[in-house]
């Protein structure tokens, strides 16, 4: 069982208090109040089999829930990627379709939260939407977020992409509230764009950063850490990136690297294997988001620049 629990280094100095605004029944101030919370990021090599990637899933989700993870993430494209042009438009479905449902079930037997990033949802008979979705574990969808930002890309040494041809892109920022803090709902390719983070940050409040993903090999060696990395120092968030790892086909390969980064930037969960199929575990740590962002208050020293 490939499950790698993190020990935070608690020696930075801690927050002189934590604010609380929100009621106490909420989901973000119960995980506020508790001052740390376990999340799980997973780690897989999704193929073109509906119910062989739902038994992987499945097979995590446990492993998660059995470490004491709150809420666990998976990466973008976690229950198909196709073989063929066309394939993943053609298992395209509704959100209230059998495959979604089959996850809701899933959260609720399993008692945890998933974020499910990168679902082929039905938008008509050529184009779908990537869309991120998070269920409670109560089985119900919280809220959904459709891929803004879409890979229209010419990779060096690499294959040519074109996702606009088969995805219509989002147009609306999410952040919803869960168990491990207010999440912002990104996918992928949204990483190169960092307005919508600092939106997230500033303007949403988020603490947490969800960045599901399936960065190519090429793309993933020169520039994922550093990306996700960038992301949380200067939005000073937790970053959770679950990410497709390995070669789901004779076509297509993707780079790996599930990590989970604090708000200052620091790596705190990663698998040992870049490439195998697992989970990694962390803790949120609020006092930590507070401690950051007192010690270096940049929500308040912004200066807005018109060019």
């Amino acid at each position: 069982m490939n499950v790698y629990l993190v020990s935070l280094d608690f020696t930075k100095p801690p927050s002189l208090f934590t604010r609380v605004t929100l009621s106490a029944q909420t989901p973000l101030a119960m995980a506020t109040v508790n001052k740390t919370v376990r999340v799980a990021a997973a780690q897989m090599t999704s193929v073109n089999d509906l119910m062989a990637n739902f038994a992987t899933c499945s097979r995590l989700v446990q492993e998660a829930a059995l470490a004491g993870a709150k809420l666990i993430c998976f990466p973008e494209n976690f229950s198909f990627v196709g073989d063929k042009q066309g394939e993943s438009v053609k298992i395209a479905e509704a959100l209230d379709g059998p495959v979604m449902q089959r996850y809701c079930s899933l959260a609720r037997d399993s008692n945890i939260w998933l974020s499910l990033g990168g679902f082929q949802e039905r938008f008509d008979d050529t184009h779908l939407c990537n869309t991120h979705v998070v269920i409670d574990d109560a089985g119900m969808i919280r809220d959904t977020y459709q891929k803004m930002h879409l890979f229209d890309v010419d990779v060096p040494g690499g294959s040519s992409y074109k996702e606009s041809s088969f995805t219509v892109p989002g147009t609306k920022i999410v952040s919803v509230d869960s168990p491990i803090g207010r999440l912002g709902l990104t996918v992928c390719y949204d990483l190169r764009f960092p307005k919508i983070y600092q939106q997230l940050r500033f303007d949403h409040k988020a603490q947490v950063l969800l960045v599901p993903s399936a960065f190519t090999k090429v793309t993933g060696e020169a520039h994922w850490e550093i990306l996700l990395r960038a992301r949380a120092i200067e939005t000073q968030c937790y970053v959770i990136a679950a990410a497709q790892a390995g070669k789901h086909n004779e076509k297509r390969e993707s780079y790996g690297d599930t990590l989970i980064i604090d708000p200052w930037g620091t790596v705190i969960g990663r698998l040992p294997d870049r490439v195998s199929t697992g989970i990694v575990v962390a803790d949120i740590d609020f006092a930590l988001i507070d401690s950051v962002r007192t010690n270096m208050p940049i929500d308040k020293q912004r200066v807005s620049i018109d060019l």
